[in-house]
């Protein structure tokens, strides 16, 4: 216990002042990330914010860690690889830009090493649709598009200050806190150690943002929830101390918010004919931004219902992993409809409105050059039938 809060406060107290020493150079050497078209900011933003938090988290992680524990020791090293992996394919695309398909590549070579290394895979279904151990191939392909699909939920989910950051500590603690009633102690540390770290930087990334995690930071967040999710689907059921019925259901809910975002926005994009890694304004935090939110507005919002799913899911358990999986999706778009009629109900509001004062302006002027016409000596205005 002693190793897991030393780990979190080490984790925090580097990636606290590692934030600064970051902005600062960032500054000096504009590595900006400037605004655009589709940017939400403003004036330019440091983007480098995932080295500190990776520093904190790795420090943390190896200064605490107990490779005697048999766990630790059949899985760290592959673990710390897949995050070096991440975050060197991150810093590039922070500082250089990669194309999306180089990016897929650094993403399946994670998949790859927790996958084939680390044994890092969903053998079973827990009865999901009635299923439960699923064939080798099959279970290597629903691993790797499980990782792959997280990774990028992060990453697309980190769009408004501190949204990321906030939903990333949540589903992180609560891994960390099931491994930690369950007494795997390895999986607390890894879990309450990056949530640490991701305290620590959102204090400089809540509105207005002085630094943003980039790629580094998102596409990080994304690898530790895959292997923290993965190994609570495996585990959870099995728990002497907080047994989880239902565990995909379970694991599914407190990911729901940026996972059930990435798909429908990854199902639009292939539905219109685009590349699902395409840009636009599809994201549940954007249909927030339109109503008129703040980023804070949002932030909280969202990771207020990414709280309440995870409730929501554990109150569930006892219906099935199926029928759970049902309701959440239930749950999910009926908010996006809700925003989505909203939308278009305040944009047809806003047109109407638009068209009224058009009219009364016309009228006005009309009457103004009526009145002038009349007025004026130097004009003759005909009759006219």
């Amino acid at each position: 216990m002693e190793n897991i809060l030393l780990g979190a406060v080490i984790a925090f107290v580097i990636t606290f002042y590692a934030i600064p020493v970051i902005i600062q150079v960032s500054n000096m050497k504009k590595l900006f990330d400037l605004p655009g078209e589709r940017k939400i900011h403003a004036t330019p933003v440091p983007s480098l914010g995932g080295l500190g938090i990776f520093a904190g988290f790795i420090m943390g992680l190896l200064l605490m860690v107990d490779l005697t524990d048999k766990v630790a020791a059949s899985s760290f090293q592959y673990y710390v690889t897949a995050f070096m992996v991440i975050f060197f394919f991150g810093i590039k695309d922070d500082i250089l830009i990669l194309t999306p398909f180089k990016k897929l590549l650094g993403q399946l070579a994670v998949a790859a090493i927790l996958i084939f290394k680390a044994n890092l895979v969903i053998d079973n279904m827990h009865g999901f649709l009635g299923i439960q151990q699923i064939d080798n191939n099959l279970s290597v392909l629903l691993s790797f598009f499980t990782i792959i699909v997280i990774v990028n939920a992060f990453n697309l989910i980190d769009g408004v200050d501190g949204l990321a950051g906030s939903i990333g500590i949540i589903t992180s603690s609560f891994f960390a806190f099931f491994a930690l009633m369950s007494g795997e102690f390895y999986y607390a540390l890894f879990g309450f150690s990056f949530s640490a770290a991701l305290a620590a930087f959102l204090i400089y990334n809540y509105s207005p943002a002085r630094i943003f995690m980039g790629d580094t930071g998102a596409m990080l967040i994304g690898v530790v929830n895959a292997i923290l999710v993965i190994h609570f689907i495996n585990t959870a059921e099995n728990s002497r101390i907080l047994p989880v019925l239902a565990s995909p259901a379970m694991g599914f809910g407190v990911l729901l918010i940026p996972l059930m975002d990435t798909l429908r926005v990854f199902a639009i994009r292939i539905l219109h004919g685009r590349s699902p890694f395409s840009p636009d304004r599809n994201h549940i935090h954007h249909l927030l931004l339109d109503r008129g939110m703040s980023h804070m507005a949002v932030t909280l919002t969202l990771s207020l219902i990414t709280i309440l799913f995870v409730v929501l899911s554990y109150l569930l358990l006892p219906l099935g992993t199926t029928k759970v999986i049902l309701v959440q999706n239930i749950c999910f778009f009926g908010g996006i409809t809700y925003l989505r009629v909203k939308q278009h109900s305040q944009r047809k509001l806003h047109v109407v409105k638009r068209e009224e004062d058009y009219n009364e302006a016309n009228i006005f002027q009309k009457g103004i050059n009526s009145f002038r016409a009349y007025t004026s000596p130097n004009v003759k205005v005909a009759d006219k039938d």
